[in-house]
């Protein structure tokens, strides 16, 4: 067997075998995961956010995605568990006063110092390029890195003084245990919340139920009005004291009695009209 020029190939180069799996830069892909917006791959710029799994996003792309949920993007996936701008939190970091970023870079000459990153932690100082486990807390969107979190042990945030939970600290960027803990408790949190709208409308069902329709039909006059308030018995003229007469005798008050009931009506009908009337 021989080819063109009497080479003889080789057992390899005939014989097809399997494939090599590809190895990729870790360093080209901590630079992607801690500088470039996951659904449009474009620079993290200001407002960043980041979702329940701890995945950086342009604010501006996560609209445009909610915003165009017929459009089948490639990328999708990465973000399909983004139902609403509330499943996103804006961060707030801090700068790195170290990072130059483009103005030493005048002839295009320059050495990209992958060790370097924009942001840093606002504790300890490490720089959020991927060497250190960073997180955020859901409650304000500080971030910090995991270090100062385990020195520094508080339930207050480091920054701003907001009180937070261990349920809202999120992992940025973490391993697939770490995404697969985040998974879980975002859906037991959307859980608890789906539960807890249901309930409360349940509530407000039954509260709408006990509710006494308006009667319909003509607006009571002074005729018609029934007395139905607990002062009714008051209002209402005293009948005289019935006394034991002769059969075929009728029932007559006397005069200081009849005078007695007429001022008694008069002085709670003084009181209680204006109210009720």
């Amino acid at each position: 067997m021989g080819c063109d020029g009497g080479t003889i190939p080789k057992r390899h180069e005939l014989v097809k075998g399997p494939k090599k799996v590809e190895k990729v830069d870790k360093d080209a892909e901590l630079v992607a995961q801690w500088n470039y917006c996951t659904i449009s791959q474009e620079i993290l710029r200001r407002p960043i956010v980041a979702c329940e799994l701890g995945r950086l996003y342009n604010k501006d792309a996560v609209i445009e995605f909610l915003l165009d949920k017929s459009s089948e993007k490639a990328l999708g996936k990465a973000a399909s568990h983004i139902k609403s701008i509330k499943n996103v939190t804006e961060l707030r970091l801090s700068d790195n006063p170290a990072w130059e970023g483009d103005k030493g870079n005048t002839k295009g000459d320059k050495h990209d110092d992958l060790q370097r990153a924009r942001f840093i932690c606002p504790v300890v100082g490490l720089e959020m390029n991927g060497r250190h486990r960073f997180c955020f807390l859901r409650c304000c969107g500080c971030v910090f890195s995991e270090r100062a979190l385990k020195e520094i042990k508080a339930e207050v945030c480091h920054t701003c003084g907001a009180a937070f939970q261990e349920d809202d600290v999120i992992v940025l960027n973490g391993t697939k245990e770490d995404v697969e803990t985040l998974k879980s408790r975002m859906e037991e949190r959307r859980l608890r919340t789906k539960l807890g709208k249901q309930q409360m409308g349940a509530l407000l069902e039954k509260s709408g139920s006990l509710c006494v329709e308006p009667q319909r039909g003509p607006l009571p006059t002074a005729k018609n009005r029934k007395l139905t308030s607990p002062f009714s018995r008051l209002i209402a003229p005293p009948s005289a004291p019935r006394r034991s007469q002769p059969t075929g005798s009728p029932t007559r008050p006397t005069a200081s009695e009849a005078r007695a009931a007429l001022l008694a009506t008069q002085a709670v009908w003084a009181l209680l009209g204006p109210v009720l009337c």
